[in-house]
C-alpha cells in the first residue's frame, strides 16, 4: 500500500487496517519462529507499513482538533 492510498482513506479504515495488519506481522513472527518464513524482510515491511498508517492517523486527528 502506497502512501497515498494510505492518506485517502478514512479513520475508521485505517485503524482497521493496523489491527490487520498486527495480526500479519503475528503471523510472520510465528512463521520466522518455526523456520517457514521464506522472506524476512516482510516482517520489516510490515512494521514499516503499521508505522506509516499510525502516522497518518495521528496527522488526521490532530488536524480535527485544530480544525
Amino acid at each position: 500500500m502506497k502512501l497515498q492510498e494510505i492518506r485517502e482513506k478514512t479513520l475508521d479504515e485505517l485503524k482497521q487496517a493496523v489491527l490487520d495488519n498486527k495480526k500479519k506481522l503475528m503471523e510472520l513472527r510465528m512463521q520466522h519462529a518455526m523456520h517457514k518464513l521464506e522472506s524476512t524482510a516482510e516482517i520489516a515491511n510490515t512494521k514499516r507499513l503499521i508505522a506509516q498508517i499510525k502516522t497518518v492517523i495521528t496527522e488526521k486527528e490532530t488536524e480535527v482538533k485544530n480544525a
